[in-house]
């Protein structure tokens, strides 16, 4: 991944614990380019990441983390309409 609107270099040099929170963020979001991520880091690091992240990638992590399923909302009240009834 190649992140041209950030100075990656100086970031991690001036702040190491920053600049990891913001690279598992960036992986989370914008793909892994073939690597892996620690399942032990982003756990450690869920409180600090989980609201920069895509809500549907933060639904899939949190799926792939702690089995966590989310119910769909009951919005199918188009489909479920009954006919006219006739008079």
């Amino acid at each position: 991944m190649i992140n041209w609107s950030t100075d990656e270099k100086e970031f991690k040099k001036t702040n190491p614990k920053e600049y990891k929170l913001w690279k598992i963020t960036q992986l989370i979001n914008y793909g892994l380019d073939g690597g892996k991520l620690d399942r032990n880091e982003v756990v450690k690091a869920w409180p600090n990441i989980s609201d920069r992240l895509d809500p549907y990638k933060k639904r899939a992590m949190e799926y792939l983390l702690w089995g966590k399923l989310y119910l769909l909302p009951n919005n199918l009240n188009f489909w479920n309409l009954s006919e006219p009834k006739a008079k």
